[in-house]
């Protein structure tokens, strides 16, 4: 039996509408993406034995050109598409926080974090670089690592805010691992940081590690 089949309330097309996105499984904001299944699956079925297959969704989003490209069902088409809808989300992000105070957009400044950073298979410490209203400057990624950590040195940050005229930042990394939680080099990178920006007198706002799920903010945990 096809979707179109489906009672409405059950078609994912339908259920976004009625509902909203939120309300809907991977597999059928996966099959919405698919469009059509292959002789004998619908786009949802298609889009379980891809998620089963890719273990979860933000596998299947990350996977490189020629990895997706080797699922059934996916090919070059696909995953230009994907793409273009991951760097609208992006860019959609970042608007949101261009247009205001990040302090004031706690949950769009998550977002766009996680959109950068999350799919990186290595560490990356990255920096928004803030005015004295909190609005964005730039974004940069600064350094790039192993799978199990980052160099970060604390006079290269100074440099690059200097040269943005930055009175703020707020620092952000991802943990490949998924596991948000800092560990204590990060704790004492922070804390370096911290101290090496208060000289000139800059504030440092939050870190934020990009993991599984919410990222882990230090500001909200007591660690700034």
């Amino acid at each position: 039996m096809g979707i179109k089949d489906w009672p409405a309330d059950q078609q994912p097309r339908e259920k976004l509408l009625a509902q909203g996105a939120a309300s809907l499984t991977d597999a059928e904001l996966l099959a919405i993406f698919l469009r059509t299944g292959s002789p004998g699956k619908s786009a949802v079925d298609l889009a379980q034995d891809l998620l089963v297959e890719f273990t979860c969704l933000r596998a299947l989003m990350q996977a490189d050109c020629a990895t997706f490209t080797q699922a059934k069902g996916l090919g070059n088409a696909k995953y230009a598409q994907l793409q273009a809808v991951l760097e609208m989300a992006r860019r959609h992000t970042f608007e949101v926080l261009e247009r205001g105070d990040v302090l004031t957009s706690p949950e769009a400044t998550r977002a766009y974090l996680s959109n950068q950073l999350r799919h990186y298979p290595h560490e990356v410490f990255a920096c928004l670089f803030l005015d004295n209203q909190h609005h964005i400057l730039k974004f940069e990624e600064l350094f790039r690592g192993t799978i199990d950590g980052a160099s970060v040195y604390p006079r290269e940050v100074v440099k690059k805010a200097l040269e943005h005229k930055a009175a703020a930042l707020i620092f952000a990394h991802n943990h490949p691992s998924g596991i948000s939680e800092p560990s204590q080099a990060d704790k004492l990178i922070t804390a370096k940081l911290k101290e090496a920006l208060a000289l000139l007198d800059i504030r440092v706002l939050d870190h934020f590690i990009i993991g599984d799920g919410k990222p882990y903010s230090f500001a909200e945990n007591g660690l700034l």
